[in-house]
């Protein structure tokens, strides 16, 4: 059985509050789109998950991946059987594009199916908050406005998206706890649950993600990818996420001028 765990972006992201636990509360909307890992998983006569990844090196240990995790997870509560799972990973790693997130959440669901667990989507989503903030998201996997830590969400109704997205990863390592450290917690500055009321074109220096200023002053490299599409004709562009790939959406593909040839480029859509 194959999953396509696809990618997310964040269209705005405003961090509005520290919260008592250390988190922080946050407002942002997600948008499912075509880049995607591979994970395939099959039944085995055995009792555990052998587990082997391919494409993307990732770093740690098998246990600390999010597949792994979510074996684990469901094993507390079912008598799983054994399961032989590969994942081909091609969505950069530390990217703000959510890739570990979506390869867990979609593990979930793998399992879900494989072992005939029936469970509902709140009973995934509960599971899948376990294993991270993003996590709960691709459960369902549709648009929708993100707030709480992360891991509150409320489906949210769009104009469909006709462009076509750009995502570029420069191969940098943006750290969280780097991201956060310059961030001052404020009310968000647009009211995201409104933006179906706004033309694209109105978007941009609109819908804003609080993490640029901090991210874009640590590494001008980021910057610099965000100005070039803006200046090649981008509808609207934006880090997603604390960084540090930047998207943007195009009324058609592009020859892209001043981007490294060593940089991430994928062209696709919302899904």
């Amino acid at each position: 059985m194959i999953a396509f765990a696809n990618a997310k972006i964040n269209l705005g992201l405003y961090v509005t509050e520290r919260r008592t636990d250390g988190y922080h509360n946050l407002e942002s909307i997600f948008l499912p789109v075509s880049l995607s890992d591979v994970v395939e998983a099959i039944r085995t006569d055995g009792n555990d998950i052998r587990f082997t990844t391919q494409g993307r090196t990732i770093d740690g240990d098998i246990e600390s991946n999010l597949c792994v995790k979510a074996y684990r997870l469901l094993s507390r509560d079912f008598e799983l059987g054994g399961i032989e799972a590969t994942m081909l990973k091609n969505v950069p790693i530390g990217a703000g594009l959510g890739g570990g997130s979506s390869d867990g959440a979609h593990m979930l669901k793998l399992l879900n199916a494989l072992f005939a667990l029936h469970l509902t989507t709140e009973q995934l989503q509960s599971y899948a908050a376990q294993l991270g903030s993003d996590c709960p998201f691709f459960i369902q996997n549709k648009p929708s406005f993100v707030h709480g830590r992360g891991e509150l969400l409320d489906p949210i109704e769009l104009p469909k998206i006709e462009s076509h997205v750009v995502i570029i990863h420069p191969g940098i390592h943006v750290g969280t706890a780097d991201a956060y450290r310059g961030i001052r917690p404020a009310p968000a500055s647009f009211d995201l649950r409104t933006i179906g009321r706004l033309p694209m074109n109105q978007w941009q220096g609109v819908v804003t993600n609080d993490f640029e200023h901090v991210v874009f002053s640590l590494h001008p490299a980021i910057a610099a990818i965000k100005r070039t599409l803006l200046e090649q004709g981008a509808r609207y562009c934006s880090m997603s996420g604390s960084g540090s790939a930047v998207f943007a959406f195009f009324d058609a593909p592009v020859e892209l001028v001043g981007i490294e040839p060593s940089y991430f480029v994928h062209w696709g859509s919302i899904i």
